[in-house]
């Protein structure tokens, strides 16, 4: 099921997605015992990041929450690009998270190879189940991408990956950068998929993604279509402002 939810501020989104993640994981851990989520780069959940390291969101029993990314740029572990760095320091250390439930991707191992690592982790992390995250949480450029996604990208200029292929190593034109990142066929047997859409240079792709013609070529965030979950994009109104409908 998809939904679309408009917020007058970002302030409003963050405070919205924090409440959500909450329940979700609340949820999680009382029917299976742990909440597996995936975080996002980039500035939009950064604040996101501070509200859940704080006192509201002490509810939740954090030794069962089990960390992993959506995708990674291919540099060092302190770099402060690195997306593992960015949610460590904001969320992870502030929360005192236990070693055994972050499950970082491994820059310092080759693209390819740190692909297939990471896609063998997540597989052994399920224990032979259907690889489905409680909640994957999400952004999108004003490119249209979502995770490293991208335009011109080899994952998507050429043949989409087969269904058996969750982690990929991509490279992207536009960046001259190798990135890892999920396929959307492991996005899309989620649980729960959350976007998180904010700004004004965000209005001419989020329109083309949710209203315009099937391109995936063009906006790859086409793709995220779950098979059973929920996906709900949690958008400001300044990137809503060129949508049909605004609620």
């Amino acid at each position: 099921m998809k939904k679309i939810l408009t917020f007058h501020s970002q302030e409003e989104l963050i405070s919205s997605t924090a409440a959500k993640f909450i329940s979700i994981g609340l949820a999680a851990i009382r029917d299976r015992d742990q909440f597996s989520v995936t975080l996002s780069g980039g500035n939009t959940p950064k604040p996101l990041y501070e509200i859940l390291a704080g006192p509201d969101a002490d509810l939740l029993d954090w030794d069962k929450v089990h960390f992993f990314w959506g995708d990674e740029r291919c540099v060092p572990l302190n770099h402060p690009d690195n997306n593992f760095n960015q949610a460590n320091q904001i969320l992870l250390s502030p929360r005192s998270i236990k070693d055994e439930n972050i499950h970082r991707i491994r820059t310092e191992l080759q693209p390819t190879e740190s692909a297939l690592q990471y896609q063998e982790e997540i597989l052994s992390f399920f224990q032979g189940n259907i690889p489905r995250f409680d909640l994957i949480l999400l952004g999108m450029g004003s490119d249209g991408h979502t995770a490293s996604l991208f335009p011109g990208s080899d994952l998507i200029v050429g043949d989409l990956p087969s269904e058996d292929c969750l982690v990929a190593s991509n490279w992207v034109p536009k960046l001259d950068a190798w990135r890892i990142t999920f396929t959307h066929h492991l996005i899309n047997i989620a649980h729960n998929v959350i976007f998180l859409v904010s700004g004004e240079n965000k209005v001419k792709a989020l329109k083309s993604v949710l209203e315009g013609p099937p391109d995936h070529k063009l906006f790859p965030s086409q793709l995220v279509d779950l098979d059973e979950g929920d996906l709900v994009w949690h958008i400001d109104h300044d990137a809503a402002a060129g949508l049909s409908e605004i609620n």
